[in-house]
């Protein structure tokens, strides 16, 4: 075997599924999949290391009697600023309900109102309540648990804490597998399909709502397999992060606005007056409201005094508790909030059965780029969209092929290619300030500058961070998320798409090196 070959051992069972990730993207996936053999690679034990866990505000579906699956879809559009593709909206918003009651089969703990009926939350950009929700701000935490418990005891699903270093190919260019590593050995997994819900990237960002394991490695393992990207440029940042001084930063949920509470500067002024929306504006609009606030050298606030802050703590436990941990009483004192890093509509261009542009190769959750968010993902959209993506990759890998003995061996034997590293902090820094809220030229170059050299030695956070940054570079335009100062205006829609070579052609304009990107 070549010296430089994944290490160890081939397990048998290349009929399996691998699924790279266990929030709710990965777990969903796996039980859709059963009684197919799937293994469940993640990072970290179940339940634990994933943003699902974190999500305070809920999943959408058009559950009331005054709502429709046909107003939840033209919501979407709104909030994704002439991006999101119609046919995607309309498909996703009409599997709402019945993914709710899939859960609720499950025993997932919705909250109810006094009749026993669904509680039903409002929250920014949605013409009506449609937000499900689980223990007030808990809905992630509660769903996952669900989920884990019932992954737990499906004999299907195989568990396996290991981290996700290579995709294999076969002679044609199809992935045939998966080389993971655990405890410093290296070992692989052949299998008839690979699907990645590896989650976001927000940990690429100083600020930001994510865990610190959210750097985008799936989205660079897809990228060096030969997979296209689309729309990297589009980061969404909550605006209502609380400014407290924690890494990652807790989160004051969009709901809280959705109830009430309002964003005010030091001397009480709304700082979102004049704006249209208000204080219920969609996300990439507040954002921006409250960063161009705190660059005039104000602060900001989220007001939550009076019923709603006496309310906290059972109808927003989560907050209240995160408010207690960082010293602050909502009910007397209003909350600093800043926008940050929470959630990338960009990813790996997927069909709508979660497909890649790489044979084998799936997508589903945060990491996948469906057509759903657009520039500017809608509030409660992605746990949704990643339960209602998940049977249809099912269907689409049960389908596939699999692999022969002799197509794994062939995977066996391609190099590995050495991974380098970086000051991930330095990164960190350098996305926060270059290709944050606002961005211009300059910065864009600056940051590219800085990223392609990292990217060259095979960093996966520095490739993923490259993408992202030369993806704005080319957006010469503001839309959604993705604001530029120098160009604020608009061009005719148009999706951003990038391979690995592309990137490397890209990013040479800016660095030039012939080999400024690992192939």
């Amino acid at each position: 075997m070549n010296a430089h070959a994944p290490l160890a051992f081939a397990l048998p069972g290349a009929d399996r599924i691998v699924v790279v990730g266990a929030g709710i993207a990965g777990l969903a996936t796996a039980l859709r999949l059963a009684p197919r053999t799937v293994t469940l690679v993640t990072a970290a034990p179940l339940g634990t290391g994933t943003a699902t866990g974190w999500a305070q505000g809920g999943i959408a579906a058009a559950m009331g009697a005054d709502d429709a699956a046909a107003l939840h879809a033209a919501d979407t559009l709104a909030a994704g600023a002439g991006l999101t593709e119609p046919d995607v909206a309309a498909r996703v918003a009409a599997a709402g309900p019945a993914l709710i009651d899939w859960l609720v089969g499950l025993a997932a703990p919705f909250d109810r109102d006094s009749a026993g009926a669904l509680a039903l939350g409002l929250e920014a950009a949605h013409s009506r309540r449609r937000i499900v929700r689980a223990g007030g701000d808990s809905t992630g935490r509660l769903v996952l648990e669900t989920l884990v418990r019932v992954v737990g005891r499906t004999p299907s699903i195989t568990v396996l804490v290991a981290s996700a270093r290579e995709l294999l190919r076969d002679a044609g260019g199809a992935v045939a597998g998966l080389v993971c590593e655990r405890e410093g050995a290296r070992f692989t997994l052949p299998a008839r399909a690979v699907v990645l819900a590896t989650g976001g990237t927000g940990a690429l960002y100083a600020a930001t709502t994510n865990p610190r394991g959210a750097t985008g490695r799936g989205l660079a393992l897809a990228a060096r397999a030969g997979a296209t990207l689309r729309d990297m440029e589009f980061v969404q940042f909550h605006p209502t992060a609380i400014a407290c001084g924690a890494d990652p930063m807790p989160l004051a949920t969009e709901a809280l606005r959705g109830e009430g509470a309002r964003l005010i500067d030091e001397r009480g002024a709304p700082v979102m007056a004049g704006i249209a929306g208000g204080d219920l504006a969609p996300r990439d609009v507040v954002a921006r409201g409250i960063f161009q606030a705190l660059s005039r050298g104000a602060s900001v606030f989220l007001d939550c005094r009076g019923d709603l802050g006496d309310r906290m703590a059972t109808r927003f436990p989560t907050v209240a508790g995160l408010c207690a941990q960082a010293g602050i009483d909502p009910r007397r004192q209003a909350i600093p909030v800043r926008p940050a890093a929470h959630y990338h509509m960009g990813g790996i261009k997927v069909d709508a059965t979660g497909a890649s542009t790489v044979p084998g190769l799936f997508a589903c959750g945060e990491v996948a780029s469906t057509g759903l968010h657009g520039a500017n993902r809608l509030a409660s959209n992605s746990l949704l969209e990643a339960m209602a993506f998940a049977p249809w990759i099912a269907e689409a890998a049960s389908a596939l092929p699999a692999p022969g003995h002799a197509l794994a061996q062939h995977a066996l034997a391609q190099p590995e290619r050495a991974r380098g590293a970086i000051d991930l902090d330095t990164l960190r820094g350098v996305m926060d300030r270059q290709v944050g809220v606002v961005r211009e030229a300059g910065g864009l170059a600056d940051a590219i500058r800085h990223l392609a050299p990292a990217a060259r030695t095979g960093s996966d956070a520095a490739l993923t961070a490259l993408a992202i940054a030369v993806s704005a570079s080319t957006r010469r335009e503001s839309r959604g998320a993705h604001w530029r100062s120098d160009h604020p205006g608009q061009e005719p829609a148009r999706h951003t798409e990038v391979t690995l070579a592309e990137l490397q052609a890209l990013a040479e304009a800016y660095v030039p090196d012939r080999d400024v990107v690992a192939a």
